[in-house]
């Protein structure tokens, strides 16, 4: 079954199109990477998908709902990890996942769960404004996985984490999840691992939707010029 379907997606802000003419499936359980350069339409893609903005022209269809008409009732099925970590920086981390555990029905028992296997047991009472970067996105990875969600959308998760945090957020969030996941990824080489399927934009228009396998080194590189 597809968790995702798109047909001539098109986004745009003001006269500039994010998003023209998109479409694709991806089934349930796969990953699909989402590459090109920086102003390609990749964030947006994933506001879109996540219910965070609303498609101007085309279909789109997550988890079996039409978007926007019925974003309620996946809203609480996706799990999002963006630029912004969505997270009150005057209250801490734990204090965090606990009002978002709250909203999704989720018990306090799992919260202490993520701190611990994210090594931020030392630091969850700290309020998130005194936090460090990559601590904070180990906190929005937390919170994006709470609810075990059916989608992830993880646009450049990994960013700011050193080599000993990603080894903990990593699993949280990679293949062994099961989840459906859409990814953007500034080491497109490990995006291609973890990938069943490729697309890439660049001014919101696709310019490649095909197996991670037809891509060598060059190959990507060319999706970035």
């Amino acid at each position: 079954m597809a968790a995702i379907e798109i047909a001539g997606l098109a986004r745009h802000y003001g006269e500039r199109a994010a998003l023209d003419g998109v479409s694709l499936d991806l089934d349930a359980g796969q990953t699909l990477a989402v590459l090109g350069p920086n102003g390609a339409g990749k964030s947006t893609l994933l506001r879109v998908l996540g219910t965070l903005l609303r498609p101007h022209r085309g279909t789109v269809r997550v988890l079996g709902r039409s978007l926007p008409e019925h974003a309620y009732a996946v809203r609480g099925r996706i799990g999002f990890v963006g630029h912004d970590a969505l997270l009150y920086r005057e209250l801490s981390g734990q204090e965090n996942l606990l009002f978002y555990a709250r909203l999704y029905g989720v018990g306090p028992e799992r919260v202490r769960e993520l701190i611990e296997t994210v090594g931020l047991g030392p630091r969850a009472g700290d309020p998130v404004r005194t936090l460090s970067r990559g601590v904070v996105q180990r906190l929005a990875v937390c919170r994006a996985v709470l609810h075990r969600p059916e989608l992830l959308l993880l646009d450049e998760p990994l960013a700011h984490l050193d080599p000993a945090a990603l080894e903990l957020v990593a699993p949280l969030i990679g293949p062994p999840t099961g989840c459906t996941r859409v990814l953007t990824s500034h080491d497109p080489a490990r995006a291609l691992e973890e990938a069943d399927l490729v697309l890439a934009l660049r001014g919101g228009r696709v310019i490649l939707l095909d197996r991670p396998g037809i891509l060598d080194a060059a190959g990507v590189r060319e999706l970035y010029r």
